[in-house]
């Protein structure tokens, strides 16, 4: 059996984001039950704001043509956002609005089309109690019906995740940890099964 291809994308890109740091520790989860990991740095991008006329004038930036492409070429997402007032991010939601303005041509799929039926696990990260757990229902509906991704019902909200990380990046939380490993597993089982039934 081919092992999955898992894309890891952080909500946050500043530097000590505790949602990279979870992505991080996802990742290594991840490769650690034999998936193949590549985490992805919307800020990279360098995506503007989305403005109607720049798109008219200029077409939509490669930076979407490059989110696209690691979509298509991945067989699950895993989204690790943190909530800006009880929101996703800018940061998420201005890559996604870009993306979704990918027309088809002959050599390559529409946006939509790339995200339609794809595999999704959801995490989050707080220093509250929440574990920001108000963006992660925003993202779960959002992905959904904006773009018809498949999000698994596991989900994960790492509460006061300041204190949650040891000095090597490991969760101290050994039921936190499993937690992870739960959204990761279910991530992998739709994506396996989702693959199985395309060949």
């Amino acid at each position: 059996m081919d092992a999955l291809d898992i894309l890891i994308i952080p909500g946050s890109a500043r530097a000590g984001s505790l949602n990279r740091r979870l992505a991080a520790f996802a990742a290594r989860s991840a490769s650690d039950a034999g998936l193949r990991v590549r985490e992805l740095d919307l800020r990279a991008l360098k995506l503007p704001l989305y403005d109607g006329d720049l798109e008219a004038s200029s077409g939509v930036p490669e930076g979407a043509h490059e989110l696209a492409q690691a979509i298509r070429e991945s067989d699950g997402l895993l989204f690790v956002t943190p909530e800006y007032n009880g929101f996703p991010t800018p940061l998420v939601v201005n890559a996604f609005d870009w993306l979704s303005r990918i027309a088809a041509t002959p050599s390559r799929p529409a946006g939509l089309a790339v995200t339609a039926n794809k595999p999704v696990g959801l995490l989050s990260a707080s220093p509250g109690p929440g574990g920001a757990l108000r963006s992660m229902n925003f993202m779960r509906q959002y992905l959904q019906m904006a773009f018809a991704m498949l999000v698994v019902p596991q989900q994960f909200a790492l509460a006061r995740a300041h204190e949650a990380f040891d000095e090597a990046g490991g969760l101290q939380d050994a039921k936190a940890a499993r937690s992870v490993q739960t959204v990761l597993a279910s991530l992998a089982a739709l994506a396996q099964a989702l693959k199985t039934a395309a060949r």
